[in-house]
């Protein structure tokens, strides 16, 4: 008989397995009972810890973010502009590690109080700027909205940094849209060099905020 014991089943445990799937079947083919097999449990197991899908994905996006701030420091010295552009590229950084992670992180609800320490500090340094909270909140939001989009677009020709999606070849597209010159130029502000539309986008979304409401 084997001695071996494993690790209980909690719900980190059930997380952190839904991750690691995550990247080998996708948030489509990533299911209760898909993880239930992987941790050679009953799928009943897992509803002791999550009532249905939408619970488990909360879950899942919370340990993203834990694993996203883990030995982060927030610098008390950044400038406003600073501290956004920060955050949300590593906001981005952190969704390219798992395929649809932007997917799986947009529209949950974080499981526990982990995100209100950075809230708190982000909130404080954008207010001691000059912005009023709800300036603070919309210049924020529309950062986020902006990276989470951009990703989800991003991971929809590449689902993982080294995978690409058959269809989005820039040069085959270009030819197959040769008597519309302007649309067949734009393949490569659309489909390559993420990065550095990216970080472009996230200036615009800075300079847009200076210029609102008027705190450079």
């Amino acid at each position: 008989m084997s001695t071996e014991r494993r690790a209980p089943l909690d719900r980190k445990r059930v997380a952190d397995t839904a991750l690691r799937l995550l990247n080998e079947v996708g948030l489509d083919g990533l299911s209760l009972r898909v993880i239930a097999k992987e941790l050679d449990v009953k799928a009943p197991a897992l509803y002791w810890h999550f009532k249905d899908k939408q619970a488990l994905l909360d879950e899942m996006a919370t340990e993203m973010y834990r694993r996203m701030v883990a030995g982060a420091a927030l610098d008390p010295d950044d400038t406003w502009q600073e501290r956004m552009a920060k955050t949300y590229r590593g906001l981005r950084e952190a969704l390219l590690r798992y395929r649809d992670g932007a997917k799986v992180y947009s529209g949950a609800r974080f499981t526990g109080t982990d995100h209100a320490r950075e809230m708190e500090q982000n909130l404080r340094l954008f207010t001691a700027a000059g912005f009023s909270l709800a300036e603070a909140v919309r210049a924020n939001q529309t950062a986020y909205a902006f990276t989470i989009g951009f990703v989800t677009e991003e991971q929809g020709v590449r689902p993982l940094p080294d995978e690409r999606r058959e269809g989005y070849d820039v040069a085959e597209r270009a030819r197959r849209l040769a008597e519309f010159p302007l649309s067949a130029a734009v393949g490569a502000e659309l489909f390559a060099d993420y990065d550095r539309h990216f970080e472009e986008g996230l200036e615009l979304v800075i300079a847009g905020t200076e210029a609102r409401y008027g705190r450079t």
